[in-house]
């Protein structure tokens, strides 16, 4: 058990000197304050899947494991086109998060963020998984976390899309379409 619990450990610094890595580059250093409520949404969830790890394929049958598995399917379905989307049709110059152009097909034409809401709907599956008073704490602190990420980065699409984004914005919801 020792062992677990300093790999776990282990698996918790290396990550967490490697997000605190790319919030740096990606984020302060270049002066994208969204970063850094987003560092605390990939903490939150690097926590639940340290937590949850012991349980991870226990009872695959039980209505918890089923659903969580949806969310994470669903998760890597967001993560996988929101990327494609952003690489092909945004044309970023220089690293992913600059893109040139403003996307609105595909996923992009019912949410604004739907690599966010991969990451939300990536922090449930994972929550589900071993519902606990601190994995419901790690939850909500990744909801909070990743709608904080969400608000501060549309304030830097405002600026860098202005009027564009402004009517994107009226035209599609923030992580689930029809609905937020």
């Amino acid at each position: 058990m020792a062992s677990v619990s300093n790999t776990a450990i282990g698996i918790f610094i290396v990550c967490t000197i490697a997000n605190s890595i790319f919030t740096w580059k990606f984020s302060i250093k270049a002066k994208r304050p969204h970063g850094i409520p987003r560092f605390f949404a990939f903490e939150s969830i690097l926590l639940l899947v340290l937590f949850n790890m012991p349980v991870w394929f226990e009872g695959p049958h039980t209505w918890n494991q089923l659903i969580s598995w949806i969310f994470l399917l669903v998760s890597i379905m967001f993560a996988v086109l929101g990327f494609l989307l952003l690489r092909v049709i945004g044309k970023p110059q220089g690293d992913l998060e600059n893109t040139s152009k403003l996307v609105t097909v595909g996923l992009y034409r019912f949410i604004r963020h739907p690599l966010y809401t991969s990451l939300l709907f990536l922090g449930t599956g994972v929550f589900l998984k071993d519902i606990s008073i601190t994995t419901v704490l790690l939850a909500f602190i990744n909801i909070v976390a990743l709608i904080a990420t969400a608000k501060e980065e549309e304030k830097e699409m405002i600026e860098k899309f202005g009027e564009e984004y402004i009517a994107y914005m009226h035209k599609t919801q923030m992580f689930i379409p029809f609905v937020v």
